[in-house]
């Protein structure tokens, strides 16, 4: 099929490939291949200029080893998956490519100098180290302020909107619209400052960590030095205390944070889908869609149900990272290279929701009749603010006398104002309970929410 959407294996290269296609730069199977190039001629590079141990490169030499990075085609990843048919080992791949790349040149001579005193994880965990950071970078950070910038634009709009509140699922004390959008924005703000600040680890130790090839065959170099400066060429966070692999803790540590950002927004897909349920939003109605195969009044809230479901997917897989990486039998096994190469779909998966997120909102619109008449048929809501201020002016049993007005009950306007009458209290006190209103007794909620949006 000339289609490769339509036979795609994931729905993240199929159903979904175009929300998800700039994550391909980072973790395909091509950009995996290509970083590992990249890395190995960076390290060759790093042997004749800081280790010395290969002669001096010239400058077109230099470019030329450059070049092999920066035209990498596909065609040169198909020849590396050749190699690796044959070897069934995918980094031995990447270095007979490259060999094969330098035979005919004035490189010839340091083909020995490929892969030096190496083992496989020096090369694929910078590897990864660099695709996580580069897609945070590209991708995670655009799509998570996306999400940011909507909810910070429907708090700045409604943060004087007075709706009902629900406690336990039942009429508790006013809000606005906009201050209950801040909670979230304060929420994953404070996560998304975690991310982009999050500095990665790699490593470049050795077989089981000790250098021990590179020492045995030149003794005379610093090899703590030379790899801490090697990986922070990359901008990335050296750890020269490993076994062959890397400890995945600091990458967990950016996965833990996705996590707990993709469950505040789980939270707050879920609270969207129960305020559009309730009419409390109305979505926007686009011409052509239809919400049913069968009911043609339909207008359904799926991009938030869409999102509630990917969030989910990602974070399934990211308690998997959690539970699985940080274990390796001893010094090294290979169960944890498979998980890896399912990063790009945890990462999928939620700039999938967030897109979906950040899409649902652009199509509601607040329903201030039905914020207002849901506040007007509950005037039990004040209560609390009635009894306080009895309270405040030293009446007796103030909480008791309000619970036997309101507990299990609904109360109308007409019924408050004539329990206010009935008060033996001075009228400065009655003039107060005559001020609140289930409409205006909102709190510091307008103060909260410039807060959060400054």
């Amino acid at each position: 099929m000339s289609d490769p959407t339509l036979i795609a294996l994931s729905p993240l290269d199929g159903r979904y490939a175009r929300e998800t296609e700039s994550l391909r730069e980072y973790f395909s199977e091509l950009a995996f291949i290509r970083a590992r190039v990249r890395i190995e001629i960076e390290y060759l590079s790093a042997l004749a200029r800081d280790a010395h141990l290969v002669r001096d490169l010239t400058a077109t030499e230099i470019s030329n080893l450059q070049s092999l990075i920066s035209n990498f085609k596909l065609d040169d990843a198909r020849a590396i998956k050749t190699h690796e048919t044959r070897a069934r080992h995918d980094v031995k791949a990447i270095e007979y490519f490259l060999r094969d790349q330098l035979a005919a040149t004035s490189l010839v001579d340091v083909i020995e100098w490929l892969h030096f005193g190496l083992t496989s994880e020096d090369i694929n965990q910078t590897a990864y180290a660099l695709a996580l950071r580069d897609a945070r970078d590209a991708v995670i950070l655009p799509a998570l302020d996306r999400v940011i910038a909507q909810i910070a634009m429907l708090a700045h709009e409604h943060k004087a909107t007075p709706m009902l509140a629900r406690t336990h699922g039942q009429p508790a004390v006013p809000t606005t619209l906009g201050k209950e959008f801040a909670v979230f924005l304060a929420r994953v703000n404070a996560q998304r400052a975690q991310i982009a600040v999050h500095r990665f680890e790699a490593k470049l130790t050795g077989a089981v960590g000790n250098f021990n090839a590179l020492v045995a065959a030149a003794p005379d170099v610093d090899w703590l030095a030379f790899s801490e400066k090697f990986i922070r060429a990359f901008d990335l966070e050296p750890n020269v205390v490993t076994t062959q692999l890397a400890p995945y803790d600091n990458w967990i540590r950016f996965f833990d944070t996705l996590r707990l950002t993709n469950s505040i927004l789980i939270d707050f897909a879920q609270d969207m889908w129960r305020y559009i349920s309730d009419d409390i939003f109305k979505l926007r109605v686009i011409a052509g869609e239809v919400g049913s195969s069968t009911m043609p009044q339909k207008v359904n809230p799926i991009d938030f149900e869409n999102a509630e479901g990917n969030l989910g997917i990602a974070n399934a897989l990211f308690v998997h990272y959690a539970e699985k990486l940080p274990r390796a039998r001893l010094q090294r096994d290979l169960s944890d290279s498979t998980v890896r190469r399912t990063f790009g779909v945890a990462l999928g998966h939620s700039v999938l929701a967030y897109a979906n997120i950040a899409r649902g909102l652009e199509r509601i619109t607040a329903n201030e009749e039905k914020l207002c008449t849901d506040l007007d048929a509950h005037w039990q809501i004040i209560a609390e603010g009635a009894q306080t201020i009895l309270r405040a002016a030293n009446f007796a049993d103030a909480y008791e006398s309000l619970k036997k007005l309101t507990r299990g009950k609904t109360l109308t306007r007409e019924n408050y104002f004539a329990w206010i009458a009935s008060l033996a209290v001075d009228e400065a006190v009655k003039i107060k309970l005559r001020e609140l209103s289930p409409l205006t007794y909102i709190g510091l909620a307008e103060k909260i929410v410039e807060r959060v949006i400054k």
